[in-house]
């Protein structure tokens, strides 16, 4: 019997469970998709994943646009220059933004849960070029063939 506690804990430790991850999130000046962007500028997770947004470059910040939240859904705003960790629990599709550089088309897309892709919609009242950088990050994760 003396055995069983230890055993028992020891076992706890190795256990394979479903774990929550972290998923890494660049923010940069600019890569192969352009300028300002999210590096990946789309991600999948399970409820309960955590996103830790990395300022690569200088200047950039990490930030939930309101209309573009699930219900249920927490709104968060990073400061700039630092990294944040944001947990996602609320199923659904977020929007994310670079406050300084929002009017750059600096967004990126958090899809929760298995809502399919084609039941996302991009609010209208979005400026141009994030409403454009949207639409192409949608388009590249309806067809992950052709790079998404």
């Amino acid at each position: 019997m003396r055995f069983v506690l230890p055993l028992l804990f020891f076992a706890g430790l190795f256990a394979t469970g479903a774990h929550a991850e972290v998923h890494e999130v660049k923010m940069l000046n600019r890569n192969s998709t352009g300028n300002m962007v999210y590096e990946p500028d789309f991600v999948r997770l399970k409820p309960g994943d955590s996103i830790r947004f990395r300022a690569a470059n200088v200047s950039h910040d990490a930030a939930s646009i309101p209309e573009m939240l699930p219900a249920g859904a927490e709104a968060f705003k990073g400061k700039i220059n630092e990294e944040i960790e944001v947990t996602f629990t609320a199923p659904g599709t977020y929007g994310i933004k670079c406050i300084p550089h929002y009017g750059m088309g600096m967004v990126m897309l958090v899809q929760v849960g298995d809502e399919p892709v084609d039941a996302i919609a991009v609010p209208e009242r979005l400026p141009p070029l994030a409403k454009r950088r949207f639409q192409e990050i949608l388009q590249r994760a309806k067809n992950p063939e052709a790079g998404g």
